[in-house]
């Protein structure tokens, strides 16, 4: 396993997809944040089950941006 951060991967994203094929890539973003990347032949079932689909996250997305609306219009009326 190599840590590195969002920068690094951005300047050599070629070298770390390479090495993500054998190994996990943890890539550390701010001090809060940090993911992993794996060859998606690499992922476990449990990797599997955790992923979302862009479809998931457009619906969360969409949902949120609706409650946001509405608790601004129950501000406007209140």
């Amino acid at each position: 396993m190599v840590v590195i951060s969002s920068a690094e991967l951005r300047n050599n994203m070629k070298k770390y997809l390479d090495m993500a094929r054998t190994e996990r890539v943890v890539i550390q973003r701010g001090r809060d944040e940090s993911f992993v990347l794996i060859a998606q032949n690499n992922a476990s079932e449990t990797d599997l089950a955790r992923a979302i689909t862009v479809d998931d996250v457009i619906e969360r997305v969409r949902e949120g941006l609706t409650e946001m609306f509405e608790r601004k219009e129950a501000e406007k009326i209140a």
